[in-house]
């Protein structure tokens, strides 16, 4: 018998032995899949370190996430992306490849799909066939299944690491400078409205969480997210709010637009939008134009001007107003947009830093303020460049109500 057909024996056998109709602990799990191992024959001429192996992978198959379990657990994996039972990839250190490890069945893989959902109080059916969910450990989980996915249930986690990004990790990995980050910190601590933009992979909300970090201890600070991944630390006033899915059970949808407008009665100091995506990008905006200033959010777009030009989409469906009014309104509420890039040797890297300066001629005025200037590559590939100065801060109001002053900002 091959060791996948064994595997598989052992599985079934010990799923026989438990009795499903009560709760069983871990530890009685293990304890049964010990038992069917010492049992079976087979298994006798397994090394110790093979038969370890099989009990994880038995153990994994019942009460964890299976085949993908070893992968979550794996510090170096980043995303893990099954499409349908049989092709499952992982990107690991940087680099994506297909694993040969596939579900036995997609009656298995739709399990683990139900586990990780149930897991954050999610549904996801053939009514309601996308989700986005979150593991344990912090991972996001988006799931779509049939009939929107044809080739099988698709299901894509991108994992974050064990130990949140610092700025000083972020300097040493060569994604920003030690001045555009001394630059950042001072703004975050005036309390300046930072967007930040980036493509799918560009770290957009591991930038959210380091920039977070400087938010100071005493300030009540509120995020609001689709699901739950912001690890922002050091901060004791925390209230972390997370959208809700109707479901057939009668709950009613929470969207983001709920949150932020129920967030605005509860005295936050600032606000943490993980992600606006549509309509929501109107409240948002009339909240940094309310009082909240400190406030950051994120949002897909290839470049800091592009971002603004989907923010006046994103607002305009959410609001019926003239075209002249949103971009007077993002003008008003938006200071600062940082914009993220994975580069071709996939590295990510701050790319852009633009000041928001005002509204003029029917259009947004922005300011650069630092930008990477790629200077080479070296023979493995690695893409050299350095994130240089291009112009200075105009609008120091908020400077000077922090007590700072522009000769400060410029020493750091």
């Amino acid at each position: 018998m091959d060791y996948i057909q064994l595997r598989k024996t052992l599985k079934e056998k010990t799923r026989e032995r438990i009795d499903f109709r009560r709760d069983f602990t871990d530890e009685e799990v293990a304890g049964v899949v010990d038992e069917v191992i010492m049992e079976s024959p087979e298994t006798s001429m397994l090394s110790i370190g093979k038969r370890r192996i099989l009990h994880k992978e038995i153990f994994d198959s019942i009460r964890r996430l299976d085949i993908l379990q070893s992968f979550v657990d794996d510090p170096t994996v980043t995303e893990i992306m099954i499409n349908g039972i049989d092709h499952i990839f992982v990107e690991q250190k940087g680099k994506l490849r297909e694993i040969p490890e596939h579900f036995e069945s997609e009656e298995k893989l739709r399990d683990v799909i139900q586990q990780i959902v149930a897991g954050c109080n999610r549904v996801v059916n053939e009514a309601s066939p996308i989700v986005d969910a979150r593991l344990e450990n912090g991972a996001r989980v988006n799931v779509v299944m049939d009939p929107i996915a044809l080739n099988g249930p698709i299901v894509t986690i991108r994992r974050f690491p064990d130990k949140p990004i610092t700025m000083d990790g972020l300097i040493a990995g060569g994604s920003i400078s030690a001045e555009a980050a001394g630059f950042l910190k001072t703004l975050v601590r005036a309390k300046y409205n930072i967007f930040i933009s980036g493509g799918t992979g560009s770290g957009k909300t591991t930038f959210l969480n380091v920039l977070s970090g400087f938010i100071l201890y005493d300030e009540r600070v509120i995020t609001i997210e689709d699901s739950a991944e912001l690890q922002l630390q050091g901060i004791a006033n925390l209230v972390r709010l997370e959208t809700r899915n109707s479901n057939s059970e009668g709950c009613v949808e929470i969207t983001v637009r709920d949150l932020i407008r129920s967030s605005l009665r509860m005295r936050p100091d600032r606000i943490v939008v993980g992600e606006v995506r549509g309509a929501e990008a109107w409240d948002m905006i009339q909240s940094l134009n309310t009082g909240h200033d400190g406030s950051m959010s994120t949002g897909h777009a290839n470049s800091a001007r592009d971002m603004l030009s989907r923010l006046e989409n994103m607002v305009l469906m959410g609001a019926d107003l003239p075209l002249a009014a949103v971009k007077q309104q993002i003008a008003a509420g938006l200071d600062i947009i940082v914009h993220l890039g994975r580069l071709r040797d996939k590295s990510r890297k701050v790319l852009e830093i633009s000041e928001v300066t005002g509204y003029e001629n029917g259009d947004i005025i922005t300011r650069e303020l630092y930008r990477f200037e790629e200077s080479g590559t070296t023979l493995e590939g690695k893409v050299l460049g350095k994130l240089e100065r291009k112009g200075k801060l105009e609008n120091t109001g908020k400077l000077r109500s922090a007590g700072l002053s522009l000769s400060e900002l410029e020493k750091r």
